[in-house]
């Protein structure tokens, strides 16, 4: 088997234990708490990981657009839903997925969700949809401090040629939390709602099965909560320095990272490393405290190294202020964490999987730039 020092830099590499262990840890937390689980794949857009989740106990995906439900669908994931708001102008490709999968979607909007029966009645098929639930995040979804989420649920409810499941929400305002404590706060109102939601629709004749949450910092909250039948975390399976920095997990489970080398040192106090804005974005980081720079380069103890910050990032140099003494020459590696994992992965086409510095395997990201 070959070594990761054998291979040229950048490499996006995958520590294989960790990911599996992560990927356990959020299935059996779902277990104890009586939950489905249906990762969302739009983290690592990979049929193959999709698989390894499917095999620890999820009940199926979850996608962002269309393009990744193919490509799952076509990894032989059986049901996949997407959450995300479509429009009814990809009717002929979800109806093309429905010959072979079970497809579920969202709606939030009563004419949207109006042109999805009209073609679902067109085809003579009927789709499933849940309504999406804006409980803090403001982005997609119903409010229902701003609008009457009751009327409008019982409305999808009659529409043909749908079959309304329940509710999905993300709260995604977690991320913004300023402690551990906050996220379970987050967790709990997003249940309470939902839950004041499915038994005012009760009260109506409106009978919901399901009750989907989503986010990565609630989820092992979430499990534990009455009234949700199933949890959509995506980052959980590699994590990254966001999540460290909610307090969600450690160093050592983020199972993410980018393999950089030392292409100059032009200065005592600055050195430049071959993974640009192309490999690590430049997406921030959240946490409870600062979290500057572009990711975190760890030290040879598996630990952020405090004296290199990487501050700033062009297209391929990543621009790394040396603050304190460092053994680092130019031709050296280092292991980057980076900020946010989910792009991470879009930006790039293979996965180096690994254990340790042994080379498992090398894993197509089969999604990549599939936004559509």
């Amino acid at each position: 088997m070959a070594n990761l020092t054998e291979l040229q830099t950048p490499l996006v590499v995958v520590d294989a234990p960790a990911m599996r262990r992560n990927i356990t840890r959020m299935a059996e937390a779902a277990a104890a708490g009586g939950k489905l689980l249906r990762p969302h794949g739009k983290t690592h857009k990979s049929g193959w990981i999709a698989r390894e989740q499917i095999a620890a106990g999820a009940v199926g995906m979850t996608c962002a657009k269309p393009g990744e439900a193919e490509v799952f669908a076509a990894a032989e994931i059986q049901d996949i839903r997407i959450a995300y708001p479509i429009s009814p102008t990809y009717a002929p490709r979800i109806l093309s997925l429905m010959d072979g999968v079970r497809i579920s979607t969202i709606v939030d909007d009563l004419e949207v969700a109006g042109g999805w029966s009209d073609a679902m009645v067109a085809a003579g098929r009927r789709l499933e949809v849940l309504v999406k639930i804006d409980v803090g995040t403001h982005r997609c979804g119903v409010d229902p401090r701003q609008r009457d989420a009751l009327g409008f649920i019982e409305r999808v409810s009659g529409m043909p040629g749908l079959d309304l499941r329940g509710l999905l929400s993300h709260a995604g305002h977690s991320y913004a939390a300023g402690s551990v404590e906050e996220i379970a706060d987050v967790a709990r109102a997003e249940a309470a709602m939902m839950a004041e939601l499915v038994e005012g629709c009760r009260a109506r004749g409106v009978a919901l099965e399901e009750v989907s949450v989503g986010s990565t910092p609630t989820a092992l909250v979430s499990a534990t909560l009455d009234g949700i039948t199933e949890l959509r975390p995506g980052n959980y399976v590699f994590h990254d320095r966001t999540q460290v920095g909610l307090g969600v997990v450690d160093w050592p489970g983020c199972a993410l990272r980018v393999h950089a080398s030392v292409t100059t040192f032009p200065a005592p106090d600055r050195l430049v490393l071959d993974c640009g804005s192309k490999v690590l974005s430049s997406d921030g980081a959240r946490g409870f405290s600062a979290t500057p720079g572009f990711g975190v380069i760890l030290g040879p103890d598996g630990q952020p190294d405090p004296g290199l910050l990487i501050e700033r990032l062009s297209e391929e140099h990543a621009v790394v202020r040396v603050t304190g003494p460092t053994r680092l020459r130019i031709g050296d590696r280092v292991t980057v964490v980076p900020n946010h994992s989910c792009v991470v992965a879009n930006l790039t086409n293979l996965y180096v999987v690994a254990e340790g510095d042994t080379v498992l395997e090398t894993c197509k990201v089969d999604a990549r730039g599939l936004v559509n």
